[in-house]
C-alpha cells in the first residue's frame, strides 16, 4: 500500500505574522499550534525570515536558531511534523533579503561566490540544529525563490539555467550535510511551469530534491478567465501535479502540493469552502501525491499595512484562532481514509523545450486541452514529446493512450 497522503498547513502566526521572530512568544505559538492540531492536520511548514536569522553574511544569530528549534519542539508536543523553509525570501508580496545582498552591497543571489557560501552555511546550520528532532521533515530551500531570477520582478538577479542548476545542487547538498536523510527539496511558483524565460526549469523541479513541489494559485489567470467554480479552477492543483510528472525520471516520484489557497475576491468568501473541497477532492485523484499543505493557517492581522487585500483572509483560522468553513473542509479530508487512485492512462503531450512552456499556462494549448479532457472525464496526465513513443516509459507510468493538444482541441485522438 502507498503511504497515506499528508495534510498540513503553512504556518502564519496569528500575532505579528512572520515578524513574530522579532518578538518571539512561545506561548502564542503554542496556542496557534493547538488550533492547527485541533483540525487533525499532521504537519506544518514554517518560515524563518532570512534577514532576521542571518543579518550579516558572517552572522547566523544563535538565538533565532534556538527559537526555531523551540517552535519545532512545540509542534512535536502536538503531534505535528515540521518542514522548514530557509531563504525567505519572498512572502505574501514582500521581499525579505539581507542588506548584504542589496543596493550598495548588490550581489547576485544565485551566482556570487560569497553569497553562495553564506547561503549554504545558513541552510546547513538550520538543518543541523533540527537534525535530531524526529518531527523535522526536512528543508525547503526557500519560498518561491525563482521569482528573484526573472521578470516580472522589478530587480531580478539574472542567472542562466545552468547556473540555477549549480545553485540548486549546492544548496540541497548543504541541507543534506546538515540533516542527512531528511526530505530536502526546493519549491517555486508556477512560472517554472509556465514562463518561457524562467531559468528555473521544469526538469529541475521534477528531478532535484526528494519530492517535486507545486504551488497552485488560481489568481494566475485561471479564475479570471474561467471563474472560481470552473473545471480549470477546481482542477488547477491537480493539473500542476500531473504536469510536473512529464519531466520526472522516476515514474512514481512523489509530488507535494505545498501551497494552495482560496484567494478572495476571485474565490468569493461564500464559495471558499466549496472551492477548497473541490480542489482537495480533485488533487487526491492524482497518483503519487505526497501531501496537501494549505495556505495558510491564520489570517493576517488588519493592524498590519500594505498587504494585497487577498492576503488578509487566506487563513483557515481567524486571528482569534476560530476555524472557518474552509478549515472544517480540510479537517474532514484529513480525517477520512482515501483509497490510492488508479493510474491516469491518458497522457497529453507536452513540449520538452522550456522556451515554449507558455503553452502550459492559462490560455495555452496544453492547458486548454488538459481541461477539455478533464471536463470529458478522461483523468489526463502529461508526457514529454521526447517520451511520447517510448513504450517502456509509458508502461512504467500506466499510460495506454497518448494525445496531442491539437488532436484534443480539434476533436481527434491518437493511440
Amino acid at each position: 500500500m502507498p503511504p497515506a497522503v499528508r495534510f498540513g498547513v503553512n504556518y502564519t502566526p496569528s500575532e505579528g505574522w512572520f515578524h513574530h521572530w522579532l518578538d518571539f512568544d512561545l506561548d502564542s505559538v503554542r496556542e496557534d499550534l493547538d488550533s492547527i492540531a485541533a483540525l487533525g492536520l499532521d504537519h506544518i511548514r514554517v518560515f524563518p525570515l532570512w534577514p532576521y536569522f542571518q543579518p550579516d553574511r558572517a552572522m547566523i544569530r544563535p538565538r533565532a536558531v534556538e527559537q526555531l528549534v523551540r517552535l519545532v519542539d512545540a509542534a512535536a508536543e502536538r503531534g505535528l511534523d515540521v518542514n522548514v523553509d530557509g531563504l525567505q525570501g519572498h512572502l505574501s508580496s514582500f521581499d525579505f533579503l539581507p542588506a548584504w545582498t542589496r543596493t550598495w552591497h548588490r550581489r547576485n543571489l544565485f551566482t556570487d561566490p560569497e553569497v553562495l557560501d553564506a547561503q549554504a552555511a545558513y541552510l546547513r546550520t538550520l538543518a543541523a540544529a533540527l537534525a535530531g528532532r524526529p518531527n523535522f521533515l526536512g528543508m525547503t530551500l526557500g519560498n518561491e525563490v525563482n521569482q528573484f531570477s526573472a521578470g516580472p520582478h522589478p530587480d531580478p538577479d539574472r542567472a542562466s539555467a545552468d547556473e540555477i542548476d549549480t545553485w540548486l545542487e549546492r544548496m540541497l547538498a548543504a541541507c543534506e550535510e546538515g540533516a542527512p536523510g531528511r526530505l530536502h527539496l526546493h519549491a517555486e511558483y508556477d512560472a517554472t511551469w509556465y514562463q518561457d524565460d524562467m531559468p528555473f526549469l521544469p526538469a529541475q523541479a521534477a528531478r532535484r530534491g526528494a519530492v517535486t513541489a507545486v504551488h497552485s494559485w488560481v489568481f494566475n489567470g485561471t479564475a479570471q478567465r474561467h471563474g472560481h467554480a470552473s473545471v480549470p479552477a477546481e482542477h488547477h492543483a491537480a493539473y500542476l501535479v500531473e504536469l510536473s510528472k512529464a519531466w520526472a525520471r522516476d515514474p512514481h516520484r512523489p509530488v507535494w502540493l505545498q501551497e494552495v489557497g482560496a484567494p478572495a475576491p476571485l474565490v468569493p468568501a461564500e464559495h471558499a469552502a466549496a472551492f477548497t473541497e473541490a480542489t482537495v477532492r480533485n488533487v487526491l485523484d492524482c497518483p503519487d501525491l505526497w501531501g496537501v499543505t494549505w495556505w495558510c493557517s491564520h489570517d493576517v492581522s488588519r493592524r498590519l499595512a500594505d498587504f494585497p487585500e487577498l492576503e488578509y483572509t487566506l487563513g483557515l483560522l481567524t486571528n482569534q484562532r476560530k476555524a472557518k468553513d474552509t478549515a472544517r473542509v480540510l479537517a474532514r479530508a484529513a480525517g477520512e481514509t482515501w483509497s490510492a487512485p488508479a493510474a491516469r492512462t491518458t497522457a497529453l503531450v507536452v513540449p520538452a523545450e522550456p522556451s515554449v512552456r507558455s503553452v502550459c499556462a492559462p490560455g495555452g494549448t496544453v492547458y486548454d486541452a488538459f481541461f477539455r479532457l478533464t471536463a470529458d472525464g478522461a483523468r489526463p496526465t502529461t508526457v514529454l514529446d521526447t517520451h511520447a513513443d517510448d513504450k517502456d516509459h509509458l508502461g512504467a507510468r500506466g499510460i495506454t493512450q497518448v494525445v496531442t493538444s491539437e488532436e484534443v482541441l480539434q476533436g481527434g485522438t491518437r493511440s
